[in-house]
């Protein structure tokens, strides 16, 4: 019922800077959340980069404050990742999640496809 399309992942020199960006469609009525998650190969879980609620708050992982910024366009239904002085270690597929409410009264929760990131030393 809530689709999530990523885009933006590349490859780019340490250093350098991606824009990360999502768009949820569907049978929308607000979004609560939306964040950005990424898993690296050999782990089982993605880690937590970033997210924000539908109020503006925000929280990052540790390893990318500092260095990434979270916003959103809530008219668009759309959550952006800027991602500057990439690390060889920030390569990982990156995935779009978001909490929505939808148009019947259920809540939604769900994933994109990913994105992939990779950062050359």
């Amino acid at each position: 019922q809530v689709q999530l399309l990523e885009s933006g992942g590349d490859l780019v020199q340490a250093g350098g800077s991606l824009r990360l960006s999502c768009v949820a469609s569907g049978r929308i009525d607000s979004i609560k959340s939306m964040g950005w998650y990424r898993q690296t190969p050999g782990k089982q879980r993605s880690e937590l980069v970033a997210e924000i609620t539908s109020g503006g708050g925000t929280n990052y992982a540790d390893s990318v404050k500092g260095r990434f910024t979270i916003s959103r366009d809530n008219a668009k239904n759309a959550v952006h990742l800027q991602m500057n002085s990439l690390k060889p270690e920030d390569t990982a597929v990156y995935f779009c999640n978001a909490e929505a409410l939808i148009l019947d009264g259920s809540s939604w929760h769900g994933w994109g496809l990913g994105t992939q990131v990779t950062v050359s030393s």
